[in-house]
């Protein structure tokens, strides 16, 4: 007995000594979008390089698929996911409590860590739809996006200015980005907007499958947007970038950025920023919209939250700040 007592005392205590790690190991929740969207490529980029130093940091990444920039912002706040990838105007939004977050108020304890890249407010119609402006989908049966997603909130942005509303369409459907090919190749929606990095892995598909046509977003509304609205900026989607699009096609857009909460400890912040950052030529091929990805850029552009004080230290480390 004074034995097996003895043995089991050892193992006990070889066992506390041995594991400290496993026991103090931190998760990183990554709340994305849609499987197929670019939020969710980004999320698992990110996650790929930070299990990679899971034994290095004690952390482990994780990606959640979800509603999009609104529904990110939220699951943050509740400590559903502890990070989150999020437009710079729903960003903003958090921030000063407006729109969505009006009713919740600011969200003080929102930090950003790094904007991602650019998205362009893509707008597709049905080659048989004879669409040549936004104007031309009223009548038409137009997908505005799932409640909760950035697509959605940029869309009702970009109707006001031009003077539209839902009930303007023949039909306002709110298909997911999942969803809003599959309908459009179906006939049942005539054309979709989408918040994306291009390009879009189910817009390529959509073009290869039934083909349709990028609807350029310009003219002096779209001018006086962008001015009211410091987080957008023009953009262009590079012709021949979706088969059957040879012409360069004028929009605007805004950052994808990865957010958290400052309730976040600084270690776990600052070991996601670092397995990116030093790792940021890797990161670069793990999907076509981080192609151009540049440091500097990343650290200042499409962030209106404060800065997690876990990647500020990263980024004194480097000499950046």
């Amino acid at each position: 007995m004074r034995i097996i007592a003895a043995a089991a005392a050892a193992l006990a205590v070889g066992l506390s000594s041995a594991s400290p790690a496993v026991v103090a190991q931190q998760n990183a929740a990554i709340g994305t979008g849609g499987v197929t969207g670019v939020y969710y490529a980004a999320g698992s980029a990110i996650c790929r390089l930070l299990n990679k130093e899971r034994v290095k940091y004690g952390v482990r990444c994780s990606v959640e698929r979800s509603g999009g920039s609104v529904s990110n912002v939220n699951a943050i706040r509740s400590g559903a996911v502890n990070f989150g990838i999020v437009q710079s105007d729903v960003q903003y939004y958090a921030v000063k409590g407006l729109s969505h977050f009006r009713e919740n108020g600011p969200h003080a304890d929102l930090r950003a860590v790094f904007s991602i890249y650019p998205e362009a407010l893509t707008v597709v119609a049905r080659r048989d739809a004879n669409i040549r402006r936004f104007e031309d989908f009223k009548g038409k049966r137009f997908n505005i996006g799932n409640p909760g997603s950035g697509t959605r909130e940029t869309t009702a942005m970009l109707m006001s200015a031009l003077g539209m509303k839902p009930g303007d369409f023949a039909l306002a459907s709110e298909y997911k980005p999942d969803e809003h090919g599959t309908a459009l190749c179906d006939g049942r929606i005539d054309g979709f907007g989408y918040m994306v990095g291009n390009p879009a892995a189910n817009i390529q598909e959509l073009m290869t499958a039934c083909g349709g046509h990028l609807v350029p977003l310009a003219g002096p509304a779209i001018d006086r947007l962008i001015r009211e609205r410091p987080y957008f900026a023009r953009a262009t989607i590079p012709g021949g970038m979706y088969l059957g699009n040879p012409e360069p096609t004028r929009t605007f857009g805004v950052v994808a950025s990865l957010v958290t909460s400052a309730r976040v400890p600084d270690e776990v912040v600052y070991a996601i920023v670092a397995a990116v950052f030093d790792n940021l030529e890797e990161f670069k091929k793990l999907h076509p919209a981080f192609a151009n990805l540049d440091a500097e850029e990343m650290i200042r552009s499409g962030m209106s939250a404060p800065l997690h004080e876990g990647a500020v230290r990263y980024y004194r480390e480097k000499g950046w700040m």
